[in-house]
């Protein structure tokens, strides 16, 4: 079984305070060795939940930063993130773990609905906002997740009731759950039983919001 390298957490926090190419290629071959374990980790981790999900593809984010169009122009990323994405469109949602110098966490959801998948998802909730409700609330994702999350509108989208009952979860744009790690957490030898774990309890999430994302609100399926 797979595990996280000791290593790695002491590498990024280093390379959070030597930001700069010369640093970066001197400890390239860490890096490296580094980023071979982390990959077999996560190949470890697509297959555990591929044994109860529908996983589509597996991606490791490159650690150097496209500084095209950024202000900060220091080369490399100061995390290792992973994303797990599950087979579109019956299947909506996807499962993050990022391993940072600052602040390592993993997180699910739906970090950027787009407009069609954002409105059907505010319509479902204007409609039977109680039943969303006892979805993220049920103890399973309580207990693990804590509250949903995500980014706002300052007031009801347009053709919203802002009186709603249920307009605090209408106005959202992102629909997540975010978990912090410990470092001791990330390094334990059972890590990655923990976190396939972590990531199924939020079944109950995910399959109540790839319903909606492929019916109509009469329950019709939507999928050609």
């Amino acid at each position: 079984m797979k595990v996280i390298p000791k290593d790695t957490i002491s590498f990024l926090r280093e390379l959070k305070l030597n930001n700069n190419r010369d640093w970066f290629n001197k400890n390239k071959q860490r890096f490296n060795s580094i980023q071979s374990e982390v990959k077999e980790f996560a190949n470890e981790v697509n297959e555990s939940l591929k044994k109860s999900d529908d996983i589509e593809k597996l991606k490791i984010f490159r650690i150097y930063r496209d500084l095209r169009f950024s202000k900060d122009k220091t080369p490399y990323k100061k995390n290792i993130g992973m994303a797990f994405h599950r087979a579109k469109p019956e299947l909506r949602g996807g499962y993050y773990l990022e391993i940072s110098a600052d602040e390592s966490f993993i997180a699910v959801g739906f970090w950027n609905p787009n407009k069609e998948d954002l409105l059907r998802i505010r319509k479902e909730i204007e409609v039977d906002g109680h039943e969303f409700k006892s979805v993220i609330n049920h103890n399973k994702i309580k207990d693990v997740w804590g509250e949903i999350k995500g980014q706002e509108v300052k007031t009801s989208p347009k053709g919203f009731n802002a009186d709603h009952r249920h307009v605090d979860l209408i106005k959202k744009k992102q629909f997540i759950f975010i978990k912090k790690l410990k470092d001791e957490e990330i390094l334990d030898e059972n890590f990655r039983k923990n976190l396939v774990n972590y990531f199924i309890s939020i079944r109950p999430f995910f399959d109540y919001m790839s319903e909606i994302l492929t019916t109509n609100l009469d329950g019709e399926s939507i999928i050609n």
